[in-house]
């Protein structure tokens, strides 16, 4: 057992920490991001994954986001309180990975945690990040266009062309050329990481190997696990946490901005009629009730039409005959 803490690999020393320690403050730094973003003081925009990523792993990206920023012109973020947000993170992670440490190096490398570990990793994980993540950040963009453009090439390659007739389709050419430059650049970001957690490891390693063996057992190792999360004073830290919760509620709903704001006078919107909604089986029976009634119509005017022109006639003839009459009585002497 002893020999498998002494051959512990860097990478598995770095990473138990740091993804540990990450999640350990993240609820807190999430708080705060949101009344930051409640009151308007930064704006993710799209990239609002990045934006989520970079502060989940702050102990190592709070000095090289600047950088990233300033060289390369990415902004997943923008307002004060981007800046706000990450300084307010340094606290939070020296505390998380002060907890996170002590607790490492008692149970899995069997040391006693010096003072001022949780400093001690985070400016050494900061320094780390500083230089190593734009170099991450320039190698992976410079892999993911060459990807692209090589994925392009190929695409577009003379035998696909022959194997489909008209070309690679659409779709099929979509999918292809997100697999192949997804998956180089996938590669190469995880290659990258696994070397940056390392460094951290190999430090952290070192940093264990000063420390001095622990003098307890197994069983006194439990009991310090447990008095190291069982606070002092219970009642206090259960107020204190009501406390800070009642206070950052408030004050969430205090800046929260009106969602159904009343428009002034001068602003209000003329009113728009809704038209109803189309209806053709409805739509069809009216035409054909309104088809039925015109045809009714023009055939009474039609009918009404030819008995007029039948009274015409009648009268027409009856008048002549009355001309002749008159002719015969006068031509008799």
């Amino acid at each position: 057992m002893a020999e498998e803490r002494e051959s512990m690999s860097p990478t598995k020393i770095g990473f138990g920490i740091l993804w540990s320690a990450c999640w350990t403050g993240i609820p807190i730094k999430a708080v705060f991001a949101v009344l930051a973003m409640t009151m308007g003081l930064v704006h993710f925009e799209g990239r609002f994954g990045l934006a989520f990523l970079m502060l989940f792993a702050s102990p190592v990206t709070v000095f090289a986001a600047p950088i990233i920023i300033a060289v390369f012109e990415t902004h997943f973020g923008e307002g004060i309180g981007l800046p706000l947000i990450f300084g307010m993170s340094i606290p939070v992670d020296i505390w998380a990975l002060g907890l996170v440490g002590r607790t490492f190096f008692l149970e899995r490398l069997r040391k006693e945690p010096p003072a001022g570990l949780g400093l001690a990793i985070w400016w050494r994980s900061a320094l780390i990040g500083t230089f190593f993540l734009p170099l991450l950040w320039w190698i992976v963009s410079r892999v993911t266009e060459n990807a692209i453009s090589a994925s392009h090439s190929m695409s577009q390659m003379e035998s696909l062309r022959h194997l489909f007739g008209t070309g690679l389709p659409i779709a099929e050419r979509i999918g292809l050329e997100l697999t192949i430059w997804g998956s180089i650049s996938s590669a190469v970001l995880i290659v990258l990481a696994v070397i940056g957690i390392s460094i951290l490891g190999q430090i952290i390693r070192r940093m264990a190997e000063h420390s001095r063996p622990t003098s307890e057992n197994y069983q006194g190792l439990i009991t310090r696990w447990d008095l190291m999360r069982v606070p002092g004073d219970q009642g206090l830290l259960l107020a204190s946490l009501a406390g800070v919760g009642v206070v950052l509620s408030l004050m969430f709903w205090t800046i929260l901005p009106a969602t159904t704001p009343n428009p002034h006078d001068c602003c209000k919107r003329p009113e728009v009629h809704v038209e109803p909604a189309f209806k053709p089986v409805e739509s069809l029976n009216k035409s054909a009730q309104r088809i039925a009634s015109l045809a009714a119509q023009v055939e009474a005017m039609e009918q009404h039409k030819a008995e007029t022109k039948g009274q015409k006639e009648k009268g027409k003839g009856k008048a002549e005959g009355g001309t002749a009459k008159d002719s015969s009585a006068k031509a008799k002497p």
